[in-house]
């Protein structure tokens, strides 16, 4: 069987919260599966889908929340950035309204206000993707 050498292709969303025109801050699940930890909600492209479409799937599954991408942050490429393989991330920053729930590998769902996120509970190299995210405003 014919395995690809390339990495795997996946996205991340900085999902920020809205109620109304009050910011509530931003969402991170608690994954059920290893790598334990917080981290941003989300997961593979599939075949025959652009990582914008992946992104939103991603994003109804593990929170249950309707995300509106509003911008790209960067694409993550670190091979070291996944324990588990190489895993190249498209990520996004996105909005939405409502109270996300916790689906797919999402073991609990948070809304954390920007100077609360617990940046040494993250993995993978969330870390620097929220930082980057801060920075840039």
């Amino acid at each position: 069987m014919f395995r690809p050498r390339t990495p795997l292709l996946a996205t991340d969303v900085i999902i920020r919260l809205w109620e109304g025109e009050r910011f509530k801050g931003i969402v991170l699940i608690e994954r059920k599966n290893p790598p334990m930890g917080l981290a941003l909600p989300g997961g593979f492209v599939e075949e025959g889908e652009s990582v914008e479409e992946a992104a939103v799937r991603e994003m109804k599954e593990e929170t249950g929340l309707e995300v509106t991408l509003s911008r790209l942050l960067g694409v993550y490429s670190d091979p070291d950035r996944d324990p588990r393989f190489h895993v190249v991330s498209v990520v996004f920053v996105g909005d939405a309204q409502g109270t996300p729930e916790a689906g797919s590998d999402a073991k609990k769902v948070r809304v954390f206000k920007l100077e609360e996120i617990p940046l040494d509970k993250l993995v993978f190299d969330h870390k620097r993707i929220i930082l980057d995210f801060l920075r840039q405003g």
